[in-house]
């Protein structure tokens, strides 16, 4: 499949509608509603739909500037992540089971109901200890290794210090690209992305017209994350968090993130409603890793995009509009 990105038509108008992929699956978050859409094993298409309040009625502090930054993402991750366990066990729905091991027997008669929310736990657990290694432990661990053979004032250390976790970021993204799973993910999120550039473009939501779309958009999730790990490079460097004690500087990181996240909030807002040479110039990097987390998709994956993002499309377009 060529790796080459037909070119976007003229963009009408600025959704607010944004979207996740998910496992064989897709989720659209609406005004008013969100849908997630699921191709089963059996090849039909599994659409599932819930109200939400997006609108001009969602409570204030989702509305502040900078505040609303840090609510709106906590919201989006708690309903993506749900997600993305509902679409794991639509996955595999109707495929013979295999046998149980006797500790899969054991937990299920010791736990019960309880098991699924016990281990669901238990990875949101690991997966944020890993992030913290990953992001925050490892790159001021290996600066401050680094500081003892080379000479370096606090910005620089902290310049070198998110370079790492910018370079660290990439390759993760870049491995997981290399999975077979993983890549059809990436194809899912491929196909959100040219859906919603289709709808924006004011062209008919069909297969055909979507492939004729960009695989690229700002509001991206991928560029959110690169723009939070960029602001958090300029504010470490104006504030000089302490480097003596490495786990106080990783505290103190921790809690100013809310705070980088609302920021970062505001810039890709302000990226998904303007295009000019500022919000090109700071899209740019977001945009460029893209290539490795959205990928072509196939005509079946583009139709799951397309009933997903009909299904929370409101009546009225005008609160639709950034």
């Amino acid at each position: 499949m060529s790796n080459q990105t037909p070119k976007q038509t003229t963009c009408k108008f600025k959704s607010k509608i944004g979207g996740q992929a998910l496992i064989e699956g897709i989720m659209m978050r609406g005004i008013d509603k969100s849908a997630m859409v699921c191709r089963l094993p059996s090849g039909e298409l599994d659409l599932e739909t819930w109200e939400i309040n997006n609108g001009s009625n969602m409570p204030w502090y989702r509305k502040v500037p900078f505040l609303r930054g840090i609510f709106n993402f906590a919201i989006s991750l708690i309903e993506g992540y749900k997600c993305l366990s509902k679409s794991a066990d639509k996955s595999v729905q109707g495929l013979e089971e295999e046998n149980p091991s006797k500790f899969e027997i054991w937990l299920e008669e010791k736990l019960g109901d309880k098991l699924m929310p016990i281990v669901s736990a238990i990875g949101i657990v690991l997966g944020v200890v890993m992030a913290i290694v990953l992001f925050t432990l490892a790159p001021a661990g290996a600066t401050k290794l680094i500081s003892r053979f080379v000479e370096l004032g606090a910005v620089a250390k902290t310049i070198i210090e998110g370079v790492m976790k910018i370079a660290i970021f990439i390759f993760y993204m870049w491995l997981t690209s290399l999975m077979p799973d993983m890549k059809r993910t990436y194809m899912y999120h491929g196909a959100e992305h040219k859906t919603i550039a289709c709808y924006e473009a004011g062209d008919e939501l069909t297969v055909e017209n979507v492939k004729k779309h960009t695989r690229f958009h700002p509001r991206c999730g991928t560029s959110f994350i690169f723009i939070v790990l960029f602001i958090s490079i300029i504010v470490f460097s104006v504030l000089r968090l302490p480097w003596d004690n490495i786990f106080l500087r990783v505290v103190c990181k921790l809690a100013l993130l809310p705070f980088i996240v609302g920021i970062g909030y505001e810039f890709i807002r302000l990226a998904g409603k303007y295009e000019n040479w500022f919000t090109k110039l700071f899209s740019a990097p977001g945009l460029a890793v893209q290539r490795i987390t959205t990928k072509e998709p196939d005509d079946s994956q583009i139709e799951c995009a397309i009933m997903a993002i009909e299904a929370v499309i409101p009546e009225n377009k005008e609160e639709d509009v950034w």
